[in-house]
C-alpha cells in the first residue's frame, strides 16, 4: 500500500562557478572537481557572463582567475559580494572564492587575500593535489572515485 507520500528528491549537488580564459585549464579543473568532489561546475571565460550566471543560480564556491579581460577576477568578486545576496534571498554573503594565479599575479593577490571569503589560490597550470587540498573543506568528496 502506498502512503501517498512522494519520495523526496536527493538534494542537488553544490555548484561551482569557474571563470578562466584558458579552455584547457577550465577543462582540467572542471574534470578534476567533478571526478573527485560531489559538485557540478559551470564555467565561462568571460566575467560578465559569470556575473549573470551567479545571479541566476546558487553556488557553493567561486573559482576566478585573477587576470581576466575587461573585468578582473577580484572586481568580479567585489561586485558579486554586493549583488549575490540581493539575487538569492536567504544568502547573507557570496560564496567563498579561490583565485587562479599566474606568477606575475602574486603581488596583486597578496593585497586582497585578507578577505575571509578568500580560501586560497591555485597557481597555473593547475595541480590536482593543490586543487583537491583547497576544495577539501568546501565541497564534499565523491563516495567512490573513478578508476584511473
Amino acid at each position: 500500500m502506498s502512503t501517498g507520500q512522494v519520495p523526496s528528491a536527493a538534494p542537488a549537488p553544490p555548484r561551482v562557478l569557474l571563470v578562466e580564459e584558458s579552455l584547457p585549464f577550465r577543462r582540467v579543473i572542471r574534470e578534476a572537481l567533478t571526478a573527485f568532489r560531489l559538485c557540478e561546475v559551470d564555467d565561462t571565460p568571460v566575467a560578465e557572463h559569470a556575473f549573470e550566471m551567479a545571479l541566476r543560480k546558487e553556488y557553493a564556491l567561486f573559482i576566478f582567475s585573477l587576470p581576466l579581460p575587461v573585468v578582473s577576477g577580484d572586481l568580479l568578486d567585489r561586485l558579486l559580494t554586493r549583488a549575490y545576496p540581493l539575487a538569492h534571498p536567504g544568502s547573507h554573503t557570496a560564496p567563498p572564492v579561490i583565485y587562479l594565479l599566474r606568477p606575475q599575479d602574486r603581488p596583486a593577490f597578496q593585497n586582497i587575500q585578507r578577505d575571509a571569503r578568500i580560501k586560497g589560490s591555485l597557481e597555473m597550470p593547475p595541480r590536482l593535489d593543490m586543487l583537491l587540498s583547497l576544495t577539501e573543506k568546501l565541497l564534499p568528496a565523491r563516495s567512490s572515485t573513478p578508476a584511473v
